[in-house]
């Protein structure tokens, strides 16, 4: 499984090598930032990289909530997370937040996209 995800937002970063202090061997972890190699295997541009996290386990590309949910479930010290926001109401909630989230960092962030991306 392949995590894409943005080292250059200190809250990202953030998140993110806490997770990799669990090395799980069967994550590999792929920063996006300037990647084409990342834009080519997920098939997603610079700038919808930059907008979500995104999980790539065999061919299939997940985005956003859905994507922690499949990090979550690979991690033991974080299943419990899983657990909970797999949960449907819960999921569905968890989502909008992501996703409002997500924008805000996104705006954030943004400036480190290429101007032929904007």
């Amino acid at each position: 499984m392949k995590v894409y995800f943005n080292n250059s937002c200190k809250i990202c970063k953030t998140e993110i090598d806490l997770y990799k202090k669990e090395e799980i061997e069967e994550i590999e972890w792929v920063d996006i930032t300037d990647n084409e190699l990342a834009e080519q295997e997920t098939s997603k541009d610079s700038k919808q990289l930059l907008r979500r996290l995104h999980v790539k386990d065999g061919e299939k590309v997940i985005g956003g909530a859905e994507a922690f949910l499949l990090l979550w479930k690979k991690m033991p010290k974080y299943k419990f997370l899983y657990k909970f926001f797999k949960l449907p109401i819960i999921f569905n909630i968890f989502s909008i937040v992501y996703e409002i989230v997500a924008f805000f960092l996104y705006l954030k962030n943004k400036k480190q996209l290429k101007k032929s991306n904007l």
